[in-house]
C-alpha cells in the first residue's frame, strides 16, 4: 500500500499567485508563514567567508549544539546535553526524526484539529495514525490536559505546537504541565513543535523540556532567526533516544549543509537585528488587529505568537479554497485556505501570514477592505 496523502493547497496558491506575478500583476505574498527579511547581516558575511575557505562537506558543528543547548539553559532554566542536540535539515526531517525514533508503524499520535497541515500528512506517509482533536474557541484552538485524558484508548503520542500554527495561539504554563502529567501517567510520547519560539507578543513561551524532561523537541532557524532558505533545525531527544535518533539521522539525511550551520552559529548574536524582526510583526499583527472590522472578520483565534491571523469567514463561504484564488485573483493578496489546517471545519477560515514588511500588510489591508465589503453574505 502507498499512503494517501492530502496536498498543501496553500503551495498551489502560491504557484498561481508567483504566475500572476509574472504577468505584471502586483502580488503581496500573505500565504506561507515564512519571513521576507532574510538571514541576519552577520550571518551572512559568515556565509561569504565560509564559501571562500571552507572547502565544506560532512560535518555537525559541536560549537552549534553547544550553543543550542545553552539556550535551553538561558531561556527556560533546563540542562540540555549538547550530545541530545541533533542538527537537522531543518524542522520536518525532524518531525520525520523525532516520529521515526519514537514509533513504529500502526502507533496512533494525536494532534490538534486545527493543526499544522504536515503533522497529518507526515503521520500518514509514516503510516502512524493521526488521532485528531477538534480544538475550537472554547479551547482556544488548543489542545488540552482534559480532552488527551477523554481519549480511549491512550494515544500513543502527541504533537503539540505553542505557539501554533495556523492560529498564533499559546498553551499557557499550567496546562503544559497538566498534560505533561496526563501523558505521563497514560504513557503518550510527547513531541514539541517549538518552531515559533521567541515570536510572542504578550508571556513568552514555555517548553514542554520545563515539565516533561523525556519530551522531543523540534526547532528551526527558519522562523525567529529569519533564515527559512537555509535548510537548517535541531531537535532535542532525551538520552534513551541518541542512539537511535543519530542512527535515522546519519542514514535519512546524513548532515545539514555546513553553510547553514556556520550562518546558524553566527546568528545567535545578532539579537538586536532578531528583535528588530519581532517588532516588526508585532506593528504588522496590530494593523491587522485593527482592520478586522473593517474587513467583517469578528470571529478569530487568539494570536499569542508566531505570525498569523486565523479567522472565521463562514460568513461569506463554505470553500475557503475558492475564496483565497478569489482573493487573490482579484486583488493580489496571496493567503492561506483552511482546509489546509483542518479537513473538517477548515472550509470556513482563512489564514493570513504578516510575516511580511509593514508597508505590505498596510497595502493588503487596502486592497482588503473595499473587497471583502463587496463580498455577498456582508
Amino acid at each position: 500500500m502507498i499512503a494517501q496523502i492530502d496536498p498543501f493547497h496553500a503551495i498551489a496558491i502560491s504557484r498561481e499567485a508567483h504566475a500572476l506575478k509574472a504577468q505584471g500583476r502586483s502580488i503581496l505574498h500573505m500565504e506561507f508563514g515564512q519571513p521576507s527579511t532574510g538571514a541576519p547581516a552577520a550571518a551572512i558575511a559568515l556565509a561569504h567567508e565560509v564559501l571562500d575557505t571552507d572547502p565544506m562537506g560532512y560535518w555537525e558543528s559541536p560549537a552549534l549544539k553547544e550553543r543550542i543547548a545553552r539556550l535551553y539553559a538561558d531561556r527556560h532554566n533546563v540542562a540540555v546535553d549538547p550530545e541530545q542536540v541533533l542538527l537537522t535539515c531543518g524542522a520536518s526531517p525532524g518531525l520525520v526524526l523525532a516520529l521515526t525514533s519514537l514509533f513504529a508503524p500502526g502507533a496512533r499520535v494525536a494532534t490538534a484539529r486545527p493543526g499544522y497541515v504536515a503533522y497529518r500528512n507526515t503521520l500518514k506517509a509514516l503510516y502512524l495514525e493521526p488521532v485528531e482533536i477538534a480544538c475550537g474557541p472554547a479551547e482556544r484552538y488548543q489542545i488540552s490536559a482534559d480532552a488527551l485524558a477523554a481519549i480511549e484508548p491512550a494515544p500513543d503520542g502527541l504533537i503539540l505546537a505553542s505557539p501554533a500554527n495556523p492560529t498564533g495561539t499559546i498553551i499557557p504554563a499550567d496546562e503544559l504541565a497538566a498534560i505533561a502529567k496526563v501523558c505521563a501517567t497514560r504513557g503518550i510520547r510527547i513531541i514539541s513543535d517549538e518552531i515559533y519560539h521567541g515570536l510572542s507578543f504578550g508571556e513568552p513561551a514555555r517548553s514542554m523540556l520545563e515539565f516533561a524532561p523525556d519530551a522531543v523537541i523540534v526547532n528551526s532557524f527558519s522562523k525567529y532567526f529569519s533564515m527559512a532558505g537555509w535548510r537548517l533545525g535541531w531537535i532535542v531527544v532525551p538520552a534513551d533516544l541518541i542512539g537511535a535518533a543519530r542512527a535515522r539521522m546519519g542514514n535519512l539525511f546524513l548532515t545539514p549543509p555546513v553553510l547553514a550551520q556556520q550562518a546558524g552559529l553566527a546568528a545567535f548574536d545578532c539579537t538586536d537585528e532578531l528583535e528588530g524582526h519581532v517588532d516588526t510583526y508585532r506593528r504588522n499583527r496590530q494593523l491587522l488587529l485593527d482592520a478586522l472590522p473593517a474587513l467583517g472578520l469578528a470571529s478569530i483565534a487568539p494570536p499569542d505568537g508566531a505570525f498569523y491571523i486565523y479567522a472565521d469567514i463562514s460568513h461569506l463561504t463554505n470553500d475557503s479554497l475558492a475564496f483565497c484564488q478569489k482573493l487573490l485573483r482579484e486583488t493580489g493578496v496571496a493567503t492561506a485556505p483552511g482546509i489546509d489546517f483542518d479537513p473538517v471545519d477548515g472550509h470556513r477560515f482563512i489564514r493570513f501570514s504578516f510575516a511580511v514588511s509593514t508597508d505590505r500588510v498596510e497595502d493588503a489591508i487596502a486592497r482588503m477592505i473595499p473587497w471583502f465589503s463587496a463580498q455577498p453574505g456582508r
